[in-house]
């Protein structure tokens, strides 16, 4: 029997309503939450690690750079054969595209929370835990990297965004669909994942990167309180295609003059950015002034790289290279 490591960090998933405020708040201890997760002890050996008991929000770079090195550290163990990651999922997209950029790994890493709390009717906690387990314990799961298993769907890190307030099967890769699925406690994959072969290997996070998103008529009033803020990146989820309100245009230069790098993604759901018009503010002028095009990460996850690039280096050929061909010099 495989033993499976769960780490919980907090979230929903570990949440009861507190009749006091009529608000859900972190109360369930993981082993009450394991409890509710009937006869796994039938599947695989459980071992428990308390990390937090935090909140989404409340989740930070440096606590993701803590819990990749305590996860680094497990799986050096020779009796672990993978680990599941519990999170809250208001953060746990940009959680989990952190960990596969820095665990380098054969053993499956999987993340998973809910999406109902503790009191409320259908509360998907053990479900979801129940499916992770059982994907970290398939040996179809070695070697994909970062994976995030919620509602019976398997989806990489790398291609998963929230899309919903609300439903249970909020997770969703909109770009190519998820791996694979949880049926009958078997992970069965239906393809392989875009691949990259490049772990930043990092001490600390380069955490001063600003996320703006544009709208029509804005101007570099928000770029200048970034530059002057001392911020070290920016990403800019761009118009459509890659394109931004002309008065931008300035701002966004002089962050480059002044060795900022500034990472172009689109503000649209699914599609890449390209340099595909020439008028003011467009995405050839944009490439023309030195900016940085993210090919069809959202802003949250285009963020997270540019802070992990800046984490090891501050040479704009390099981050522009890992955004755009893949590589990491």
């Amino acid at each position: 029997m495989k033993k499976i490591a769960v780490i919980f960090t907090g979230g929903t998933i570990s949440m009861k309503i507190d009749p006091r405020i009529n608000a859900a708040i972190p109360a369930l201890s993981s082993e009450q939450i394991m409890a509710m997760v009937t006869n796994i002890e039938r599947y695989a050996d459980i071992e428990i690690i308390n990390f937090s008991k935090l909140p989404g929000p409340h989740m930070t770079p440096e606590l993701m750079l803590e819990l990749s090195n305590l996860i680094k550290d497990v799986l050096k163990r020779e009796d672990i054969n993978g680990v599941v990651v519990t999170h809250g999922t208001d953060t746990l997209e940009e959680t989990a595209f952190f960990l596969e950029w820095t665990i380098n790994s054969e053993k499956p890493i999987i993340v998973v929370g809910a999406m109902r709390n503790g009191s409320e009717l259908g509360y998907d906690g053990p479900s979801n835990l129940s499916a992770a387990i059982c994907t970290a314990i398939s040996d179809e799961s070695i070697n994909k990297g970062v994976l995030v298993v919620m509602n019976n769907e398997v989806n990489a890190a790398t291609e998963v965004t929230k899309t919903n307030t609300l439903s249970l099967n909020t997770f969703k890769s909109p770009e190519f669909g998820p791996l694979g699925i949880v049926d009958n406690d078997e992970v069965i994959y239906y393809r392989d994942k875009r691949s990259h072969d490049h772990i930043l290997d990092i001490e600390t996070v380069e955490s001063k990167v600003g996320l703006i998103k544009c709208g029509a008529g804005m101007n570099s009033d928000i770029i200048d309180f970034h530059i002057n803020s001392g911020y070290r990146g920016l990403v800019i989820e761009a118009l459509g295609r890659g394109n931004v309100p002309p008065d931008m245009l300035e701002g966004i230069e002089r962050a480059i003059s002044q060795n900022i790098p500034v990472v172009i993604v689109s503000r649209c759901p699914t599609g890449r950015v390209l340099d595909t018009y020439g008028y003011l503010g467009a995405g050839k002028m944009l490439r023309n002034s030195g900016a940085i095009f993210g090919f069809n990460l959202p802003g949250q996850k285009a963020r997270m790289k540019l802070m992990l690039a800046l984490s090891v280096t501050s040479d704009m050929d390099i981050i522009r290279d890992l955004f755009e061909k893949g590589r990491f010099k």
